[in-house]
């Protein structure tokens, strides 16, 4: 996109709820289970049936409200927003329009050493529509043999977070929804799993001069699964939007599809305007009115955030802004903390996990803030490397087997044949055998060549399996050399 154009950005959020029961009925929201079973009359808007909020939802609004400095309104209202799709059961969603319960906050985004304040218009709550799985060509309504309609997930429990349009480029809307991520996991309200759909994020892209006020045509892009795909789709969209001005050409207002393998968006539908969507006040609800007590009690239950986490481990406990980022991003500073508190040196143990363990999760696809790990078991390996008993060769396999379930790491050690050779003698015995088998090396160390002393130490390794000293292999090796 030509320098002279300016993106604006606004993200709109949608957060599945971790409660066990739907939003207005008291069926399951746990995964799973045969199409069509976890549904009732209210979820499937029967004739008669009447909705009924769930509390756990609401404190769960205010909290995440709360955390985004957002104002909690005295009374909020849910409405009626009609629209006509195959996995809207009553044709029409229970939502919020003019007033939600939360307003008016802000989330602080760092993006290049720069903090960012991106405004928050208002979080406000909803229920979730059915799935659709449309069967033949590509997965897609356009070209599909037929669909089928499950509704067990049609009435889960859903925040939506909207944003101010005050992203301007791509690097800034994957900070944002990280950045949001990492309190909804923190607040506990939800996993937020963007691959799986228990956070999903839609983007409002549009491009003007800068320079000018007025706002550009804006075009809305769905289906980002991931942080990558969102600053990929943003990217992109404002590269199109920017082709297509220089080209004396107008931007369309319209709802745009991410097509991650393609790397480009495309048309899906016309855009809806607010009107079309014909809002009113649902009848069967009454409006929501919380108590201040209760408010001012989710305030003061609000978890350690992740700035304030972030605060935390680079000021209070000396690690990087790299390292900080890592672990909070990874939701494993609470390993750290119970390391710390068990006696684990911080920047050690922040290393184990920012390296180690992420990588075995990596590996084997499991998420890392729940990792088998505990904060104790961790102080016990780094103290086994501090003090000789394990290299950090070995100590890496320890953490494998801790991690597998074998036991703690001192047992995983023993159990493995694990432990550090620290006997004198026997070090001795290796270090002799192995200047005798390599006389060549030996006489280029006693001649000057310091560096011919690896091959003696690899020599010593290689036949202790890993396990010797390193460090008094070395020792060894030039008081029999020099002396």
């Amino acid at each position: 996109m030509s320098s002279a154009y300016e993106a604006v950005i606004g993200l709109e959020v949608h957060v599945e709820l971790g409660t066990r029961t739907k939003m207005f009925c008291g069926c399951p929201t746990d995964f799973g289970g045969e199409p069509n079973t976890k549904t009732c009359a209210v979820c499937t808007g029967q004739p008669g049936s009447l909705p009924v909020p769930n509390a756990a939802a609401i404190e769960a609004a205010i909290s995440l409200g709360l955390a985004l400095a957002c104002e909690v309104a005295p009374r909020s209202q849910f409405h009626r927003k009609n629209y006509f799709y195959p996995d809207m059961p009553k044709n029409y969603q229970i939502s919020q329009y003019d007033v939600p319960i939360c307003a008016d906050g802000h989330l602080d985004v760092a993006v290049d050493g720069t903090s960012r304040r991106i405004g928050i218009t208002r979080v406000h709550m909803e229920e979730d529509t059915g799935k659709s799985l449309h069967v033949g060509g590509t997965g897609r309504i356009a070209g599909a043999d037929h669909s089928l309609i499950d509704y067990n997930r049609a009435g889960i429990p859903l925040l939506e977070i909207v944003s101010e349009p005050d992203v301007r480029g791509p690097e800034e809307a994957r900070a944002y929804l990280a950045e949001l991520r990492g309190i909804v996991r923190a607040l506990g309200i939800s996993d937020a799993k963007l691959e799986e759909g228990s956070m999903r994020c839609d983007a409002n892209v549009s491009v003007r001069r800068r320079g000018d006020e007025a706002f550009g045509t804006r075009v809305e892009v769905k289906n980002m699964n991931s942080l990558r795909s969102l600053q990929r789709a943003v990217a992109h969209e404002i590269e199109r939007q920017g082709a297509l001005l220089d080209a004396g050409e107008a931007v369309t207002q319209e709802t745009r599809h991410w097509d991650e393998d393609a790397g480009r968006t495309s048309t899906l539908r016309a855009k809806e305007e607010v009107f079309d969507y014909r809002y009113f006040p649902d009848p069967d609800l009454v409006p929501v009115t919380p108590e201040r007590a209760d408010v001012e009690r989710l305030a003061a239950a609000l978890p350690e955030l992740p700035a304030q986490m972030r605060a935390r481990l680079t000021g209070g406990l000396g690690l990087s802004d790299e390292a900080a980022v890592t672990l909070v991003d990874a939701g494993l500073v609470v390993v750290l903390d119970e390391a710390v508190a068990a006696g684990a040196e911080p920047a050690a143990a922040a290393k184990w996990l920012a390296n180690e363990v992420l990588s075995w999760c990596r590996e084997a696809d499991v998420d890392p803030a729940g990792v088998p790990l505990a904060g104790d078991a961790l102080a016990e390996l780094v103290d086994l490397v501090a003090r000789g008993t394990l290299s950090t060769k070995l100590a890496r396999e320890v953490l494998v087997g801790v991690l597998e379930g074998e036991g703690r790491p001192g047992e995983v050690a023993k159990a493995r044949g694990l432990e550090q050779v620290s006997d004198e003698g026997e070090l001795v015995t290796l270090v002799d055998e192995a200047i005798a088998a390599d006389p060549a090396a030996a006489e280029k160390v006693r001649g000057g060549n310091d560096k011919a002393i690896g091959a003696l130490v690899g020599a010593v390794m290689k036949a202790s399996r890993g396990q010797a000293n390193p460090q008094r292999v070395n020792e060894l090796l030039r008081e029999r050399l020099t002396s």
